[in-house]
């Protein structure tokens, strides 16, 4: 007589089908970039598996613990946000990690004005993402007659080495000191001291205007046209706009004297 033994199959761990988008740090051409999961993430299918900023936090810190002997010191890092949001503390947070690893976070990229606002208070370089395409009612158009993003507001003074790109108009309510730069697709209208670098309409727009309680510029730039502040300053500044005149030149007239001029219509 014959016994039967039954057997157990080993165990197997369960598969992931669809783990959540990692935090991300590689290097790319001489700098490191540090990549955060989107938030959109979490609006498909998959939204039980988002990664809360604790599961981040972690992420990174793994991240840097594991990759620490691979880079340079002094590195600079671009930290890639895309649509989540960050406040203050959490991007400290990461800047003091970064510079405990004797890492240099310069640039944040996002797509959310909250964090672009945070990100330029604590002093970093930002370039603010467009987010997802949205119906253009109200919205500032450029002279092809394409959206802009709605205006981002700073309530600061940017410090040398600060940049600053948004695709829509910047308003500055500080002052933007020599070696900090505006990039900016719209209008830049600074309510303050303009002593770097500003860059409006940059696409191509060169109906857009650069507007400051004082204008003493490094350089200032409309579309392709660029102009430097003269050599001998004026005796007393007013409020004034740069503007691209009919001529293609830069020219710059007291605020209060200023009228712009219809845009030519289009014939054909």
């Amino acid at each position: 007589m014959t016994s039967e033994t039954s057997s157990t199959p080993p165990s197997t761990p369960p598969v992931e089908v669809n783990p959540p988008i990692q935090v991300r740090l590689k290097s790319e051409g001489g700098r490191l970039v540090l990549t955060l999961p989107p938030e959109s993430e979490a609006t498909d299918a998959n939204a039980s598996l988002a990664l809360s900023w604790g599961e981040i936090w972690q992420q990174f810190k793994q991240q840097l613990d594991a990759k620490e002997r691979f880079w340079q010191p002094a590195t600079s890092v671009d930290l890639v946000v895309n649509d989540r949001l960050l406040d203050n503390r959490q991007l400290q947070a990461i800047g003091d990690a970064l510079t405990e690893a004797q890492l240099q976070l310069k640039r944040v990229f996002t797509s959310r004005r909250q964090t672009a606002v945070a990100a330029a208070t604590a002093g970093y370089s930002i370039e603010q993402q467009s987010p997802a395409p949205v119906t253009p009612l109200n919205q500032a158009q450029t002279e092809a007659g394409q959206a802009m993003d709605e205006p981002l507001y700073l309530q600061m003074t940017l410090r040398s080495g600060t940049e600053i790109r948004h695709s829509g108009t910047v308003v500055v309510l500080g002052d933007l000191n020599p070696g900090s730069s505006v990039i900016a697709e719209g209008d830049i209208l600074v309510w303050g001291r303009l002593r770097g670098v500003a860059h409006a309409g940059c696409k191509g727009n060169a109906r857009c205007l650069i507007m400051a309680l004082q204008l003493e510029p490094t350089q200032i730039r409309i579309a392709d046209v660029v102009a430097r502040a003269p050599e001998t300053p004026p005796a007393q500044y007013h409020p004034e706009v740069a503007y691209v005149a009919p001529q293609g030149n830069i020219r710059i007239a007291r605020a209060s004297d200023f009228v712009r001029q219809p845009a030519p219509e289009k014939t054909g």
